[in-house]
């Protein structure tokens, strides 16, 4: 076993997380759901979703079962939705194409939706022992600091690298402690903003820190302005119930539930009307600033007094109180919207 490896290990063993939920386990579903979960998202915040989502689905069996508006409500707060699509989508491919079993081979499981290779290696190692190297985020910052590795790592060459490096590092023995010890060091010490260097099992080995550069490596992605949009959206209320229409499976918020969008003020009355129901009273609201990983989005709401023409809505269409809402498949701003709509309704 390598020094480096010696050393996580141990460290590991003393300091490492033993008690998440999804450890203690060799069942892919439960390992792959944490995975999926975990990309772009801190631990803390996605705990209380996968308890909540494992207890509403606690088999693939029950989520490849499950109509797609029901996995999108349980994800409904966690952000990147085209993870809870690819989840379904995966669901339905592992049932339809392995008989409802996760493939063992790193390759198969790659090709599935929505798993790229180090998902895919996780999952083989974690469940099926085999022998891979992983490369997520936190693995990714501890390798580039400990190895003085320059560049942005999200570029083709150093993505190689480091991947090199990965491969060339892996323990013959322990190989799941040292895996998971990768994964640790970088969430809970040698983290993005104020690293713990002085606890850390490779201070004396770390390059970074040798040479001052922690908070220079990882390479930070190029920065650029983020595009501005914006977007006027329409709450029609009728009853103590708010109108939600259901959006397109690809795009911005794909498969959610959302408020009706206007194009321009002009056209308001059409929207209204194409929406089924006739205008009265019109009261312009704060507006909301979202900010998307490539552009900042503006929200303009239009709360408007509505009157609904029977026979006239279209499917896809729902008519909501504020308790049924609680359960929508909803983007996060959009709840935040309504929460303050339903509290101004008379």
């Amino acid at each position: 076993m390598s020094d480096f490896a010696r050393r996580l290990n141990r460290w590991h063993r003393q300091h490492g997380r033993h008690d998440l939920p999804w450890q203690n386990t060799t069942d892919p579903y439960r390992v792959w759901l944490s995975e999926i979960m975990l990309q772009q998202t801190q631990v803390a915040t996605v705990i209380p979703y996968y308890e909540r989502f494992l207890a509403r689905l606690p088999t693939l069996a029950d989520l490849a079962a499950a109509p797609v508006a029901e996995v999108m409500a349980l994800w409904s707060g966690l952000g990147y939705y085209a993870r809870a699509r690819n989840l379904h989508a995966c669901a339905r491919a592992v049932m339809e194409q392995h008989g409802g079993a996760f493939p063992r081979d790193p390759a198969d499981i790659a090709k599935l939706p929505g798993i790229g290779r180090s998902t895919a290696h996780a999952i083989a190692v974690f469940c099926f022992g085999a022998r891979q190297a992983i490369l997520d985020g936190n693995v990714k910052r501890v390798l580039c600091r400990c190895f003085g590795v320059d560049g942005f790592p999200g570029t083709p060459p150093v993505e190689r690298r480091l991947w090199e490096l990965a491969t060339e590092l892996l323990p013959q023995t322990d190989l799941g402690i040292y895996i998971q010890a990768q994964m640790d060091l970088g969430a809970t010490v040698c983290t993005r903003g104020k690293p713990r260097c002085a606890e850390c099992p490779l201070a004396q080995v770390c390059i970074a820190r040798r040479d001052d550069r922690v908070a220079a490596l990882p390479q930070a992605k190029p920065r650029r302005a983020l595009p501005e949009r914006e977007t006027t959206v329409l709450l029609l209320t009728h009853a103590g119930r708010i109108l939600l229409e259901e959006r397109p499976a690809a795009g911005i918020w794909g498969g959610l539930w959302s408020l009706p969008e206007l194009t321009t003020r002009g056209e308001l009355a059409r929207r209204v009307a194409q929406l089924g129901a006739s205008a009265g009273a019109v009261r312009e609201l704060p507006p909301l600033i979202h900010v998307f990983t490539h552009f900042r989005l503006t929200l303009r709401p239009l709360q408007i007094a509505a009157e609904p023409v029977p026979g006239v809505a279209e499917r896809g269409q729902h008519w909501l109180t504020a308790a049924e809402t609680k359960s929508a498949p909803l983007p996060a701003p959009i709840r935040k919207l309504l929460q303050a709509a339903f509290s101004a309704i008379p």
